[in-house]
């Protein structure tokens, strides 16, 4: 058993809650501007007085509508800058948030809000409209439905005019530290959504210690960041209320609007998944196959590795300083102006990011520091920082966290992130959290220094029919980071082998039929067959089994005709593989491949 903690850099007293700093700044600098909002092709400017005062607005419509301290309100959005000023609203109202994403079926919308006994809730858009009138006759406690698209916003907090702010003042006051700020519903890759019950502290204290203690590099005076990652997940929401709590000026997008959205809003750190790294690093790749600059970008990529790996080391020598300094203005330079430019780090999480995607980011000059973190640690509960790097790993405890292996080689968390319990799952939340310690389920391990590697799941890990435990994970990171392939699956409990279920990317096969002199019109049910495409899946297969035993090793995979998504219910909306629904839809190709 081995254990490494991290003292806080900041205590949260038992009164403090989410609206405290908001409300601070605008009594104490009104005129900072801690926001900015898309108007058009513009980012116009928001400060701490005028967002107070849109927060102030909803959250005395909310009160106006008979919201009480501790009633749930759904949100049901994608991320926008409306989300952060509902979010805040309710918060101010005394109000418990439960986000809904924005892709989330009737049944899960059904699920979540029928759980949580939501009195309310905040829906974007017609369509998210239409889903809540499907399934509200089953709801008997959903009293208002309010659409943001539909202008009701403007409705809500006319509705609270006449209101005193003082009341907003006294229901601030009702909440503190102890009590729930959010109710985020895991995404459900094993059984039904359970709903982790965040506090106000859980937030409060988990995003100023890592701001102040663990990435203080990241966030200086200047500081700005846009999100476009889902901020029904936990992941977003941390950063948003980190940017509150620290100043940082934030901004709002989505994945559709994004590179344009980068270049104007300039922002100076990111925060992703991994495969939106690898989306990057392929389309650069690809384009400069296109351009017939294949063999440059190649040279410049392991350039860039070779330099980060000596950064690491602490040796860099001349000719390899030479070659990078030639590669930055040829190479690199465009790669960072495609992220606004000004882009220094990028916090990665969600997933296992790849030790050579992480060193070749940070060989263009974008620091990418890999994190770790479930919803019921209210995301982070480890993290590289710049000034304590370790890539192949994700890091060190966040101050304020507790990380130990135990026996079986499972990650326990103890800390000030640690999810109150799970709404109305009494059973769930002793399981979690037996004998003081969150259980997370993934297995892993720490060296000397303190930094985790996380290994697998305890729950994943593939037994096969000869008694090797494998664990799919690393195997899947690395089939991943081929630029044809979009998803895969190692499958082989209780099987004689490993195998894979793989799936195509169809937007990186358009630029590869072209230079391989396919027909463009050539789908993928196709190509999966196709010699040449099968040649690349065929090496990519032997490169990832380089990383096992001969045992551990894929000896089979099949090449599927469609990808995972989440409207087939084969993934979550953060982007992880529903393994017992992938496995129960193809069966009979896996079945294939042991016949």
């Amino acid at each position: 058993m081995r254990e490494f903690s991290v003292p806080p850099v900041v205590e949260v007293p038992g009164s403090a809650n989410l609206t405290d700093t908001p409300f601070g700044r605008a009594a104490e600098a009104p005129g900072t501007i801690v926001l900015r909002r898309r108007t058009g092709a513009a980012w116009r400017a928001v400060t701490a007085g005028e967002f107070a005062a849109e927060v102030t607005g909803i959250a005395k419509g909310l009160v106006a509508a008979g919201i009480e301290p501790g009633d749930r309100v759904a949100l049901m959005s994608r991320t926008r800058y409306e989300w952060t000023v509902l979010d805040y609203g309710v918060w101010a109202a005394g109000g418990v948030v439960v986000p809904i994403y924005e892709t989330s079926s009737a049944e899960q919308v059904e699920w979540i809000v029928g759980d949580s006994g939501a009195k309310a809730v905040f829906a974007e858009t017609e369509q998210h409209l239409a889903t809540i009138a499907g399934v509200r006759d089953r709801l008997p406690a959903l009293a208002h439905v309010w659409g943001i698209d539909a202008g009701d916003l403007a409705a809500v907090t006319a509705s609270g005019a006449d209101l005193d702010d003082a009341v907003v003042t006294e229901r601030r006051g009702t909440r503190g530290a102890g009590d729930v700020a959010t109710l985020v519903y895991t995404s459900g890759t094993t059984g039904r959504p359970k709903g982790c019950e965040i506090t106000h502290g859980n937030l409060v204290s988990t995003a100023r210690n890592a701001i102040q203690g663990a990435i203080s590099e990241v966030t200086v005076d200047g500081s700005s960041t846009l999100l476009f990652l889902p901020l029904a997940h936990v992941f977003a929401r941390l950063i948003e209320v980190a940017t509150v709590e620290a100043g940082i000026v934030l901004g709002h997008s989505d994945v559709p609007s994004l590179l344009p959205d980068l270049a104007s809003f300039q922002p100076t750190f990111l925060l992703a998944v991994p495969r939106v790294f690898e989306k990057v690093y392929n389309g650069a790749e690809q384009k400069a196959a296109a351009d017939g600059k294949g063999k440059i970008f190649h040279a410049a990529a392991e350039t860039a590795i070779a330099y980060s790996r000596a950064l690491q080391d602490g040796n860099v020598g001349l000719g390899l300083k030479l070659r990078h300094k030639v590669f930055d203005v040829l190479v690199y330079g465009k790669l960072r102006q495609a992220v606004g430019g000004r882009v220094q780090y990028a916090v990665s999480g969600g997933a296992a990011l790849g030790e050579r995607l992480g060193h070749f980011f940070r060989g263009v000059g974008i620091t990418i520091l890999e994190g770790y973190g479930l919803t019921e640690t209210t995301a982070p509960a480890t993290v590289n920082r710049p000034g304590a790097l370790r890539i192949g790993t994700v890091g060190q405890a966040i101050p304020g966290v507790t990380i130990r292996i135990a026996e079986d080689g499972e990650v326990l968390v103890k800390g000030v992130n640690i999810l109150k319990g799970y709404w109305n799952n009494e059973t769930a939340t002793k399981e979690a959290l037996e004998g003081g310690w969150f259980h997370t389920g993934d297995l892993g391990a720490l060296d000397d220094d303190g930094f985790l590697k996380i290994t697998g799941r305890k729950k994943e890990i593939l037994v096969t029919a000869g008694g090797k435990n494998v664990a799919p994970a690393p195997l899947e990171d690395r089939l991943r980071a081929h630029p044809l392939i979009s998803q895969c699956l190692v499958v082989g409990d209780g099987r004689k082998f490993i195998s894979a279920l793989i799936t195509l990317d169809e937007e990186a096969l358009g630029p590869w039929k072209e230079r391989h002199g396919k027909p463009a019109a050539m789908t993928v049910a196709q190509l999966r067959t196709d010699p040449d495409v099968v040649a690349e899946i065929d090496g990519a297969v032997a490169e990832a089994n380089k990383s096992v035993s001969h045992a551990e090793a894929i000896k089979k995979y099949r090449i599927l005709g469609v990808d995972f998504s989440e409207e087939a219910g084969h993934m979550t909306p953060s982007l992880k593989v529903k393994r017992h629904a992938v496995i129960k839809d193809f069966a009979d190709e896996i079945e294939s491949i042991y016949s």
